[in-house]
C-alpha cells in the first residue's frame, strides 16, 4: 500500500531542512507533496526554493527521489525512499502564460491550483468576492490538463472551483479542504463542490489544520471523521489525504520579499485578525495512528487503505503519464 500525503509545506528557503521529510518517512509514508510557493511569492522566489529542494533531494538519494510516476513512487517505496512532487499555490507565479505549466512540470511540480485565498487573473480565492473562472483561467486549466499535472482547487473560490471542474477533461482534486457541512469556515468546502469533484472522479483529501477541523488540538480522530463525512457523501473512492503541516525552522525567513500582500496570507475578513498564530496542525504522527482511527468509524481494512492513498494513486495514474521528464 502506498500511503500519500497530498499537501504539506516547508519554509520557502533553499536552505530549508528536510527533517520533517525524514519524519514523514520514519512515519511510515510513501509519496508526500511539498509546496514550492505561493501566489504572493515571486517567480525568483519559487525557482530559487525549487533550485534549493532539488539540491538536497539530489544530494540524499538513499532517502529521497523526485518522481515523475506512480511507478517511480513504487520503486522509491522498494528502495526504501520517500518519493516527492511538488506543488504550486496560486497561478500569479504563472506570469498569466499558459506556457509556464509545462516548464514548472518539468522541474518537478506535479499539482497546482490557481488562487491562493484571493483573486488573481485566472481565478477567485476562498477569502475574495466571486467572479468566476476567467477566459485566462480555461486557458489555464487546459494548459495543466495538457501538461499532465494535477488540477487541485484547495483555497479556491466556490463557484470558481465548480466551474475549473466542469472545464477539465482529467480528474480534479482538493489536495487538503474540509466540509463545511462539519465546521463553518471559508476554506471549507460545500457538497456541491465535493460532489462535483467526486464527479470527475477526482478526490478530496482531508487537512489536518486545526481551524478547519473545528479542534485547536487536532488529532487522528478528526481527521478521520471529516474522511468519513466525505465517503458517506460520495463515496469512498474520492477521499484521500492531505494534512497541510506547515514547518518553520528557526533561523530561516521565508516571507516574500519585498512589500508582500499579507492579505493571500490572512485576510482579516475570514478571522485571521491575529494572524496565524493559533493555527495547530495533526502531528506527524497521525500516520501512525489514522489507520486505526478510521477503522474505528467502521471503514474497512480495504477502504482505508483507498483513504491513506490508494484514492490518490489512481487518480495520479490517470493524470500523470502526459508529464515530460523532469530536466
Amino acid at each position: 500500500m502506498i500511503r500519500w500525503d497530498a499537501h504539506m509545506c516547508l519554509p520557502l528557503h533553499p536552505q530549508a531542512s528536510f527533517a520533517p521529510i525524514d519524519q514523514l518517512r520514519a512515519a511510515g509514508l510513501n509519496y508526500v507533496s511539498i509546496n514550492v510557493g505561493m501566489d504572493m511569492n515571486p517567480v525568483s522566489q519559487i525557482l530559487s526554493v525549487i533550485a534549493g529542494y532539488r539540491a538536497t533531494i539530489a544530494a540524499h538519494p538513499e532517502k529521497y527521489a523526485l518522481v515523475n510516476s506512480v511507478a517511480e513512487i513504487e520503486r522509491a517505496r522498494v528502495a526504501g525512499q520517500i518519493a516527492i512532487g511538488f506543488d504550486l499555490e496560486g497561478a500569479m507565479p504563472l506570469l498569466e502564460q499558459p506556457d509556464m505549466v509545462a516548464l514548472y512540470a518539468r522541474l518537478g511540480v506535479r499539482q497546482i491550483h490557481f488562487a491562493y485565498n484571493r483573486n488573481n487573473s485566472a481565478a477567485d480565492g476562498c477569502h475574495d468576492v466571486e467572479r468566476g473562472l476567467t477566459a485566462l483561467g480555461r486557458r489555464m486549466v487546459h494548459a495543466v490538463n495538457a501538461a499532465g499535472l494535477l488540477l487541485d482547487c484547495s483555497h479556491t473560490g466556490r463557484l470558481c472551483s465548480l466551474e475549473i471542474m466542469d472545464a477539465s477533461a482529467a480528474p480534479v482534486i482538493f489536495s487538503h479542504a474540509n466540509p463545511l457541512a462539519l465546521v463553518e469556515h471559508g476554506r471549507n468546502i460545500t457538497d456541491a463542490q465535493i460532489r462535483a469533484c467526486a464527479a470527475t472522479g477526482g478526490v478530496v483529501g482531508v487537512s489536518g489544520v486545526s481551524r478547519f477541523l473545528g479542534n485547536p488540538k487536532p488529532s487522528a480522530l478528526d481527521v478521520a471523521l471529516h474522511a468519513v463525512y466525505v465517503a458517506d457523501l460520495v463515496g469512498v473512492a474520492h477521499v484521500g489525504i492531505g494534512l497541510d503541516i506547515g514547518f518553520s525552522q528557526e533561523g530561516l525567513d521565508d516571507r516574500p520579499p519585498g512589500d508582500f500582500d499579507r492579505s493571500h496570507w490572512w485576510p482579516e475578513s475570514a478571522g485571521y485578525a491575529r494572524g496565524t498564530s493559533d493555527i495547530r496542525y495533526a502531528p506527524i504522527d497521525t500516520w501512525e495512528t489514522l489507520d486505526a482511527a478510521l477503522q474505528s468509524t467502521g471503514m474497512r481494512a480495504d477502504e482505508v487503505a483507498q483513504v491513506l492513498g490508494g484514492n490518490m494513486v489512481r487518480v495520479a495514474q490517470q493524470v500523470w503519464p502526459a508529464i515530460t521528464p523532469a530536466f
